[in-house]
């Protein structure tokens, strides 16, 4: 190929370099993280891995070993700057309005058809934006709408988000919408940390080489995702796995049911994995951490009785039982905390400041007429 200069002349491009990437079947200490990406690698509408961890813990190094494995082994990178038309692409309404013909100009999204879109620092990204490209990821379709034109494509692709935490974090809403995450930490184990070295230092000192040892368990990757995505469409859900998901998401007190609908999908996406003849409870426990990591609200646990907050459903029988009138036994009241403050009105009901009326004792002074009465 060779691009032409503006006086004519031709000059031959330079081809592009592609860096070798290391090998999936050889990370080292990466387990968890391994098992949350062939997942999303699996059924894409999970919505994506969010990848937390400090830096250094090899999670680009994942995300491109990844994307080795799919079909097109394409790997597109989503940088810190990027506008929405470069993510989602444009319309060129000019063209519509002069010939009625839809021109559209693809971004980023379709470049990531059937590969991997990683996203580095996702949680520095802007909420639009971040928010666009979830609602992709978990549809498998983009939509562009310009001044009542539209046009959809295919947008399937595996999502994998990156942050550090000491950098910030994302918002509630962000972060739930994606479907598994996973939580790095930095390696002390000293037998794991000269294991991860040596086998960097292999793969730098020798790319070619690195490689061909890792070739078989490689390829059986590329088969095992392969037969898992065929095998996903015919397994179903028995009421035992449903029972289980539901139980794992009350005691997790989730927002919502999304968390439900992602176990249960990770679930098959694991048995399909496995060449399992049915997905399990068994399926469910193993991929429930994935799922409930970043949506778990530690602050507070729901009964499955009838829903309501432990806390709550006991402040609501306390007060019951104050309010309750006759054949109650107040001997058994507990004793007022002798440094408790005197309770304040809520605003709305009263000003701030205002403080209720308490009892004041009074004194007689001689010698003092009071008014209205008359000396005789």
């Amino acid at each position: 190929m060779s691009a032409t200069k503006p006086d004519g002349n031709e000059q031959a491009s330079q081809p592009t370099v592609q860096r070798p990437a290391f090998p999936f079947a050889a990370l080292i200490g990466q387990t968890p993280l391994q098992h949350a990406l062939l997942l999303t690698a699996i059924d894409p509408g999970l919505g994506g891995v969010l990848v937390s961890g400090p830096r250094g813990t090899a999670k680009s190094t994942a995300a491109r070993a990844l994307a080795e494995l799919l079909p097109q082994g394409q790997l597109v990178n989503l940088p810190l700057g990027a506008s929405e038309d470069r993510l989602i692409g444009t319309l060129d309404i000019e063209t519509v309005l002069r010939d009625g013909s839809v021109r559209f100009s693809p971004g980023l999204l379709a470049k990531a058809h059937h590969g991997v879109l990683y996203v580095d620092e996702v949680n520095l990204l802007p909420d639009t934006l971040v928010d666009a490209l979830l609602d992709v990821a978990a549809s498998g379709v983009n939509t562009v709408e310009r001044d009542g034109v539209s046009h959809s494509h295919d947008a399937s692709f595996v999502l994998i988000g990156t942050m550090n935490p000491e950098e910030g974090e994302l918002r509630p809403q962000l972060i739930d919408r994606f479907g598994l995450m996973v939580e790095l930490q930095n390696c002390f184990e000293p037998h794991v940390r000269q294991a991860i070295v040596k086998a960097r230092l292999a793969f730098d000192f020798d790319p070619a080489g690195f490689r061909a040892g890792y070739a078989q368990q490689q390829a059986a990757y590329v088969q095992r995702i392969r037969a898992a995505r065929e095998a996903l469409p015919q397994l179903a859900f028995n009421d035992a796995v449903h029972a289980r998901v539901s139980a794992l998401c009350i005691d997790a007190a989730v927002d919502g049911l999304r968390a439900d609908l992602v176990m249960l999908r990770a679930a098959r996406a694991l048995a399909a994995l496995e060449q399992a003849a049915a997905v399990t409870a068994e399926h469910v426990d193993r991929v429930a951490e994935a799922v409930l990591i970043h949506r778990r609200h530690r602050d507070r646990q729901y009964s499955r009785r009838d829903g309501q907050q432990d806390g709550d459903t006991r402040e609501s029988g306390t007060q019951q039982q104050a309010n309750s009138g006759g054949g109650a036994d107040r001997s058994h009241a507990p004793e007022p905390a002798l440094d408790a403050a005197p309770s304040l009105p809520t605003a709305g009901n009263h000003d701030w400041g205002y403080l209720p009326p308490q009892p004041a004792g009074t004194t007689q002074v001689k010698g003092v007429i009071p008014l209205g009465v008359k000396k005789r």
